[in-house]
Order: structure tokens, then C-alpha cells, then sequence
């Protein structure tokens, strides 16, 4: 992680959403297609031209791929447990994710890392927690609170001895529209447990930049 970025701590704030059933809550298409027909309508276009007579349904589709967050549990990803004979940092690093900027539903994308130290030597599974970022990116978010709530899962349902989450993005709400600045990212980083010491979370972060 470069020197020049800026990292927002946040330690032991709790932020679990809700959960919601698999399957309860669909997504309507109708409602989005006349959305965006008068959305394109609004800002002077043609919703019936050859070029975006089928946009609304691609809108409709692509909303509900990538929201598919709002209608699952992430804390059923960590439901596969595994015993083993230590409990030192288990670290998931570079896990590229997308997500949306809720202010205007920009995307903004990045990477997620991931560590904890197992209690009663037990673990999840390696890509559970690579799943368990991908399903809390997909709905409508603002990184800091998609930082808080993989680390509060985490301790929540492994009941770990320690968590800690950076979360590295670029949000193209200030690089394509606003202040304009490409290239530029936002870090943030949140501990539980043990790694609230500082000196416990520094053992990540040269892991981090090993």
C-alpha cells in the first residue's frame, strides 16, 4: 500500500445490515425500463432510436446482476468451517471487486484485503472470503461502510480473535464527473479484535506490502 495514501481507521463500529432471505425480494424490470426510458427522455434523447430502443431492458439485466447483494445473506458465505492445528493471520489479499457509489450510482472498484485470527482453531474457506466481499459490493454502497461490514461479519460469525479490512477503490464519482481527479484512491481500513492494537495491525500491513 503506497505512502502517499491517506487510510481512514475505524475501529470496533458496528454497521451489520439486515439480513435478507435468498429469493424474497426480486427485482422489477418493468419499473426500471420506464426509469430509464424517462431518464433518456429527460436529458433530451430519443428512447425509441435505433441505438437505445433495447437499453432500458440491458439496464434492467445489468441492475440486477450487480445489485445482487440487496437479496442474499453474506453471512451464509461463511458457513463452510474448518478445523486446523493453529491459529495464526489467515490473509486474503488483492481481491478485486466492483461496486456502486449510492450518492449517484457510479461505479467505483478495487481491490479488498482481508485478514483474521481464527478462534478454537477453526477457519472458513479461503474463497469464502473473497464470495463475502463480492456479495456486500453488490448493492448500492459508500466504501467505508462496505469496509465495516466485511469486518463485522467476519468477527460476528467466525468469532474471530481478530479482523482487520483495507479496502483500496478508485470512484469514478471524482474522477468522471465533479472534482475530476483520475488515478486518485480512497483507503480505508477497518480492525476488530486484536487488531485494533496498533502494533498487532502493523504485522498485516507489512504483510500487505510484502
Amino acid at each position: 500500500m503506497p505512502d502517499a495514501m491517506q487510510p481512514t481507521w475505524s475501529a470496533n463500529h458496528k454497521s451489520l445490515p439486515a439480513r435478507v432471505e435468498t429469493g424474497v425480494r426480486h427485482v422489477d424490470h418493468e419499473k426500471i425500463e420506464r426509469a430509464v426510458r424517462m431518464i433518456l427522455e429527460a436529458i433530451g434523447e430519443d428512447p425509441d432510436r435505433e441505438g437505445l430502443r433495447d437499453t432500458p431492458a440491458r439496464v434492467a439485466n445489468m441492475y440486477e446482476e450487480i445489485f445482487a447483494g440487496l437479496h442474499q445473506d453474506p453471512a451464509e458465505v461463511l458457513s463452510a468451517r474448518f478445523h486446523v492445528e493453529h491459529e495464526e493471520i489467515v490473509l486474503v489479499k488483492d481481491i478485486t471487486f466492483y461496486s456502486a457509489c449510492e450518492h449517484h450510482l457510479l461505479p467505483f472498484y478495487g481491490m479488498a484485503h482481508v485478514a483474521y485470527l481464527p478462534a478454537h482453531k477453526t477457519v472458513t474457506g479461503l474463497s469464502k472470503l473473497a464470495r463475502l466481499v463480492d456479495v456486500v459490493a453488490r448493492q448500492p454502497q459508500i466504501q467505508e461502510r462496505m469496509t465495516n461490514t466485511i469486518a463485522d461479519i467476519l468477527e460476528t460469525e467466525l468469532q474471530a480473535y481478530g479482523v482487520m479490512v483495507v479496502v483500496e477503490a478508485e470512484h469514478l464519482c471524482m474522477t468522471m464527473r465533479g472534482i475530476k481527479k483520475p488515478g486518485s484512491k480512497t483507503v480505508t481500513i477497518a480492525t476488530r479484535g486484536q487488531f485494533s492494537d496498533p502494533h498487532r495491525a502493523q504485522d498485516v500491513l507489512r504483510l500487505l506490502k510484502a
